[in-house]
């Protein structure tokens, strides 16, 4: 059993450390407010894990997972929603030119957790990989709503080790990412990245 989760926790590694929304929407709390902010949307991630998480050891993320009708309202709910981030970034590239921008202008708007849950809990991609990977994941010496609950806490565990250790070093190389000419131009890469996410999401098929 301890091979079996040992191996587990290898692919949900890998498949928490690949760049993704999360880690579009990370870069741009922390770049624009700093640690807590950017701690605080890592946080409302990990909460939107541990939700998709209670709904598919309860069975519903399966229905989901099953429906194509309500998984493409999720999908472009989702897709819409990044695609207005990334707009809401570029937008705000505008007014990065010259000084420095005053700190109204530079805060996103909208609570950072709550950007973070939303953006997490409207991919239909979760439901997904819970219904669809876990179960493969999961100890056989365990019952399966046990194996399932244990990886999906060790899922969102991995999340926010890795996105909070991410927000930290971000963190320290602020005062760079502060500079207008910085802000301006990472502002537009990650509305590009988090308009690039939402079409990805809106084409994507369960």
């Amino acid at each position: 059993m301890f091979v079996q989760l040992l191996a587990a926790a290898g692919v949900l590694a890998v498949l928490t450390v690949v760049p993704g929304p999360d880690m579009a929407v990370v870069t741009r709390r922390a770049v624009a407010c700093g640690r807590r902010d950017g701690l605080r949307t890592v946080g409302g991630i990990t909460a939107g894990l541990l939700a998709w998480g209670v709904l598919t050891v309860a069975g519903l993320a399966a229905v989901l997972a099953a429906s194509a009708t309500a998984y493409t309202v999720i999908k472009l709910v989702g897709a819409a929603y990044l695609t207005f981030l990334g707009v809401q970034a570029l937008l705000q590239s505008r007014r990065h030119r010259g000084a420095t921008p005053a700190p109204a202008e530079a805060v996103p708007k909208g609570s950072p957790w709550h950007t973070g849950f939303v953006s997490n809990i409207l991919n239909p991609k979760i439901a997904v990989f819970y219904t669809g990977l876990l179960p493969t994941l999961a100890p056989s010496g365990m019952a399966p709503h046990v194996g399932m609950a244990l990886l999906v806490l060790l899922h969102a565990v991995l999340t926010l080790v890795w996105l909070g250790s991410y927000v930290l070093l971000l963190a320290k190389a602020r005062a760079f990412f502060r500079k207008p000419v910085v802000r301006r131009v990472m502002d537009r890469v990650t509305g590009v990245v988090l308009i690039g996410f939402g079409i990805k999401v809106a084409a994507t098929q369960p």
